[in-house]
């Protein structure tokens, strides 16, 4: 039944391709993402699971609560299972569930079904990329360019090679970024009903970065001269009501559990606890996350250096650190270039990028840590380096020739065709 279900996950990425893409992009993105998907594959039997370079951890304990929830439907019936019904889920109910089914449909413990489901998100992130990078103004040969690098930049790879959460947490970040933007574009309603699902979802993947999001979803609506009231108001009465007439709710308000989670994340014995790691890193900070915060912004940023020995995996994410690099220095040069053009698009990206790299820099401690978070960081800042390779880019980036503009694929707005350092145990 795996190979089965690795069979449905190849079709489902032509299917998706086919959609996402225009025909004339999707015949040769085809092949560049059938081959990411199968090195995904192979990175996991001969690497992964064959345990060559000692890296895992997340991976192995997602897959156990997955047998947990297994265990919870045999007993309880088939449904969706929160924390509330297994405290250990906490915040990755989505993908475990996801393992869970898989698992259910396998009759047991099936990795290689379960990374090919992880694989697919990461091909389908890439055709998103892809379509993100043409809507901001990168021409096709740019873009294309920045599908490929993303497809197998070497941490992306690794942690989309195995049932790590990074795949699905990049996916559904650029998924809400590319519907705000796609809707300064051109406003429709179905992109915001279609945010609502990818919200919840992300919610149950890595809960603060439905908070990152959303300034940069907010600017999407502030150019809607008609829809922004409307949404806007609505949005506040949500979430404003509820806490007025009863003050007592503010507790408990999704607000109230992400200012937790970042005071957990800066805490001093958090901070401490992730130094102890293979990759951890002590600053002089006097236990305020505030302190040190150059030292810490630039570790965030830029580490693994070269100059720092430690394990395999933490030799090999200095190839990746060094194409970082490259993409920062092409990304400050898209930044100056899309000032002139196309302010809004990039206020966007710097608007998710900037306070995002702020938080991750008040909880920096640990150096393989901060490389799977910023993975977003990255693949958000290489959009901006798409537009500085661009020969042409389209002045006030419009829609991509011939497709309509949505970052998701197979969401249609009606056009027809659509278009660091490593560690030695993750966390």
């Amino acid at each position: 039944m795996e190979y089965i279900i690795v069979a449905a996950a190849v079709v489902a990425l032509v299917f998706i391709v086919q959609t996402a893409l225009g025909a004339r992009v999707a015949r040769r993105a085809l092949w560049v993402l059938m081959l990411a998907f199968v090195v995904r594959l192979l990175v996991h039997v001969l690497v992964m699971r064959s345990n060559s370079i000692a890296y895992g951890g997340d991976n192995f304990v997602y897959e156990g609560r997955a047998l947990e929830i297994l265990a919870y439907w045999k007993h309880e019936g088939f449904t969706f299972v929160t924390s509330e019904q297994i405290d250990s889920l906490y915040s990755v109910a989505v993908p475990c569930n996801i393992f869970a089914a898989i698992m259910y449909l396998c009759g047991g413990p099936a990795p290689l079904a379960c990374t090919a489901f992880v694989a697919l998100i990461a091909c389908g992130l890439c055709a998103v990329m892809y379509r993100f990078a043409r809507l901001i103004g990168a021409d096709e040969r740019a873009a294309f360019r920045l599908m490929t690098l993303m497809a197998f930049m070497p941490a992306f790879m690794l942690h989309t090679s195995d049932t790590f959460k990074d795949g699905f947490n990049a996916f559904l970040v650029i998924a809400c970024l590319g519907l705000a933007a796609s809707n300064v574009q051109r406003f429709d309603m179905r992109k915001l009903l279609l945010l609502g699902p990818l919200l919840w979802a992300l919610w149950n993947v890595r809960p603060y970065m439905v908070f990152m999001c959303a300034i940069p979803l907010i600017l999407g609506l502030a150019g809607l001269k008609r829809a922004f009231p409307l949404c806007v108001l609505a949005i506040l009465a949500i979430f404003l009501v509820p806490v007025l007439i009863f003050p007592d709710v503010a507790e408990s308000t999704p607000l109230a559990m992400m200012q937790e989670q970042l005071e957990r994340g800066q805490s001093e014995t958090v901070r401490h606890s992730n130094a102890a790691g293979g990759s951890g890193i002590a600053f002089d900070d006097g236990g305020n996350p505030w302190s040190a915060f150059l030292p810490k912004l630039v570790y965030t940023l830029l580490s693994p250096f070269p100059w720092m020995d430690g394990s395999l995996v933490l030799q090999l994410a200095k190839i990746e650190a060094v194409l970082w690099y490259y993409l920062l220095w092409c990304a400050a040069l898209g930044v100056r270039r899309m000032w002139g053009e196309n302010r809004r698009m990039l206020l966007i990206l710097l608007l998710f990028a900037v306070p995002c790299t702020i938080m991750y820099t008040t909880t920096m401690s640990n150096i393989g840590l901060i490389f799977r978070q910023r993975i977003p960081i990255v693949m958000v800042v290489s959009l901006l380096s798409a537009v500085a390779w661009s020969r042409h880019p389209r002045s006030g980036a419009g829609t991509e020739p011939g497709t309509a503009v949505s970052a998701v694929p197979g969401h249609s707005s009606g056009a027809t065709g659509k278009a660091p350092a490593g560690v030695s145990r993750a966390r």
